[in-house]
């Protein structure tokens, strides 16, 4: 966790915190930060949040958090600082190293970027924590000192000679572990584990359509990007896919054990299956299309956006 940051605890919060809490909105004008610092301090764990009481609605903040916050020593600027994002060129200047070298580092995986954007040229720009560039910094000189000066360990050479770049997978990692933290809902931290997958891959690890159709619903939005054109999009949603067999195979490992346990713990309501004339495509036989279990399921799924069996409404904290 980055240097600073308070954890906030996920688990096991009252109903009167979801009635005692402010919208997003409204909690960054009271925290005097801007609406992405808020966003990003959610996302770390700075910030504790409520689930809403209803899914259609967005998180909500504690009042009592929101007084812990500001009632820190230095507030706002300490809050600031810890929420600060830098670029290549100063994230070099936090550890004391070129620009080229520090990009050399990211590649290699000694550290993760926690945001990205596209330039006018369609590039991606990684921005990174500062504070925790400020700790690897740290960490290095005490017990690797040759990150930091001089000809690169024979281990990161290789990595980078091979091609390797950590820095999306590191990203894509941390959204993952941060969405899987703020809910105690087993299929929405399967549904987080399954966003980065491809269509091929989650149908072969998730053969029901209807557990599909339930995990898309609870995709997270892992990013706020929005590009226009159909090259920037292609370029952000390669950065929103697990790549490689190894990263791959652990976010199948991830989604299996989830819905190991949602299945269990909140197990998906079932259409009774309706009596149909014979050869109304509803019964099987060779009508293919639309019919059989599977369309009558997708059909079902299209008028029930969720078919859940809920087990609590008690709300979540992040």
């Amino acid at each position: 966790m980055p240097v600073g940051l308070v954890r906030a605890e996920t688990l096991g919060t009252r109903e009167a915190d979801a009635a005692e809490a402010v919208p997003l909105g409204e909690a960054h004008r009271m925290l005097g930060i801007r609406p992405r610092e808020l966003e990003l301090a959610v996302e770390l764990g700075a910030l504790a949040t409520v689930a809403p009481r209803h899914e259609s609605h967005r998180r909500r903040v504690p009042v009592a958090e929101l007084a812990r916050v500001r009632a820190e020593e230095g507030f706002p600027a300490t809050l600031r600082e810890r929420l600060r994002l830098v670029g290549a060129r100063e994230g070099a200047g936090l550890l004391g190293v070129t620009p080229l070298r520090f990009t050399r580092l990211a590649r290699a995986g000694c550290f993760g970027p926690v945001r990205f954007s596209l330039n006018r040229y369609r590039a991606v720009v990684w921005l990174y924590l500062a504070s925790e560039l400020r700790a690897a910094g740290q960490r290095a000189a005490e017990h690797q000192p040759a990150l930091l000066g001089g000809p690169l360990p024979e281990g990161l050479r290789r990595v980078l000679a091979g091609g390797e770049d950590w820095r999306p997978r590191h990203w894509r990692n941390r959204r993952i572990a941060q969405a899987v933290r703020r809910t105690d809902d087993p299929w929405a931290a399967a549904a987080a584990h399954a966003a980065v997958l491809t269509p091929t891959v989650l149908e072969e690890a998730v053969p029901d359509p209807a557990e599909r159709a339930r995990l898309e619903e609870l995709r997270p939005r892992l990013t706020t990007a929005r590009p226009e054109s159909f090259a920037a999009r292609r370029v952000v949603r390669g950065l929103l896919t697990a790549d490689g067999e190894e990263e791959i195979l652990w976010h199948r490992l991830g989604l299996t054990l989830a819905l190991s346990t949602a299945r269990s713990a909140r197990p998906l309501c079932r259409p009774e299956r309706e009596h149909r004339p014979a050869g109304s495509g509803e019964t099987g036989g060779d009508g293919g299309g639309s019919g059989g279990p599977e369309g009558a399921q997708s059909r079902f799924l299209r008028k029930s956006p969720s078919c859940i069996t809920e087990t609590s409404s008690r709300p979540r904290r992040s």
